[in-house]
């Protein structure tokens, strides 16, 4: 295999508490002929994202886990270098669920063209107007289900989902409070983001914190971590709370049984709504969420941050970044 072989990144072991390099194994794609209405896609950049670590494995979720042996699931996009298909002219950009690979064959099923020419734009493809953006667009919107005057919560604030419901809560109206680890982290979430306050999780009692930025209490909490903070807001839930279940960051490493709920009956008295989210139930809806989100963007509203490594070798380092919270924004792989 030359160095210029392109090369796929497989499952080979599920992963025992925090990913390992030794988990994965690159291997080379196979250089072939294309089939007619095949084309092949040199893939460029690819999305780090937490639920990975779940699909890694055997638990019951949305998606199935990824057999052992095969490629990493993963979002990305590439350009269409070869083509037998005609409506997958050379030149296409397309995005959609490509896997950790250098070079794909497709017949196009799947993705979704995204323009030709210069390489788009990471921060707007697999970010604002990728599934973290309808992540969180849809997460808050239709579940959380927001009015202007309301305190809104996010958990995992300075990630890629969490910064982006900061800013529409932000510009829907609301007063807006990021719980996020570390000082850089909080500044920026009131710097860049325009959160009204922060919580540091990592300087001392969270609950406390969160009576002192939310002394009324907390309208909508969009959590993607799960754990002792989900705890900590439900104690704190004024009365007709919604509670977003985006994710559970905070136990996808477990080793033994995740943590419990203690503090669930607070949905009682506040009559609450605790409910569960994943974005392909509205994927049908993309454009318009595109659509809404596109003159914020346009008027620098709704800011899209990336945070790029290089290499396709470096995954599990990404990945680990991303479970650690040591990313800032959304964790793209560049392959290319």
């Amino acid at each position: 295999m030359t160095a210029s072989s392109p090369q796929a990144l497989h499952l080979i072991a599920r992963p025992a508490g925090e990913p390992k390099d030794s988990d994965f194994e690159l291997r080379p794609v196979p250089v072939r002929e294309l089939a007619e209405g095949e084309a092949r896609v040199r893939v460029s950049h690819v999305s780090i994202d937490p639920a990975m670590r779940i699909w890694m494995t055997e638990q019951k979720s949305y998606w199935p886990p990824v057999a052992l042996g095969e490629v990493m699931r993963a979002a990305g996009y590439g350009q269409v270098v070869e083509s037998r298909n005609a409506r997958l002219p050379v030149g296409t950009w397309l995005s959609g669920m490509t896997g950790i690979t250098e070079m794909l064959y497709t017949d196009g099923r799947g993705l979704r063209p995204v323009g030709s020419g210069e390489a788009p734009d990471p921060a707007r493809i697999l970010h604002l107007f990728g599934a973290t953006g309808l992540t969180a667009y849809f997460g808050l919107k239709e579940i959380g289900q927001p009015k202007a005057g309301e305190t809104v919560v996010v958990s995992a604030a300075a990630g890629a989902v969490g910064s982006t419901v900061v800013q529409l809560a932000k510009a829907w109206g609301c007063r807006v409070v990021g719980i996020a680890g570390g000082p850089a982290k909080c500044a920026q979430l009131i710097e860049e983001f325009g959160a009204d306050a922060a919580v540091d999780y990592k300087a001392g009692e969270v609950g406390r914190a969160l009576s002192t930025a939310c002394p009324e209490g907390i309208d909508v909490y969009f959590d993607n971590v799960g754990g002792d903070i989900l705890d900590a807001v439900l104690k704190r839930l004024r009365m007709h709370a919604r509670v977003v279940v985006c994710g559970g960051i905070s136990q996808y490493n477990a080793t033994s049984a995740p943590k419990g709920i203690v503090n669930h009956l607070a949905l009682i008295s506040a009559r609450a709504r605790m409910e569960g989210f994943v974005v392909i139930d509205y994927l049908q809806r993309a454009e318009e969420a595109i659509a809404a989100m596109a003159p914020l963007v346009a008027s620098g509203r709704l800011k899209g941050k990336i945070d790029v490594l290089e290499g396709i070798a470096r995954f599990p380092e990404a990945l680990r970044r991303v479970l650690s919270g040591g990313n800032v924004g959304k964790q793209v792989l560049a392959l290319g």
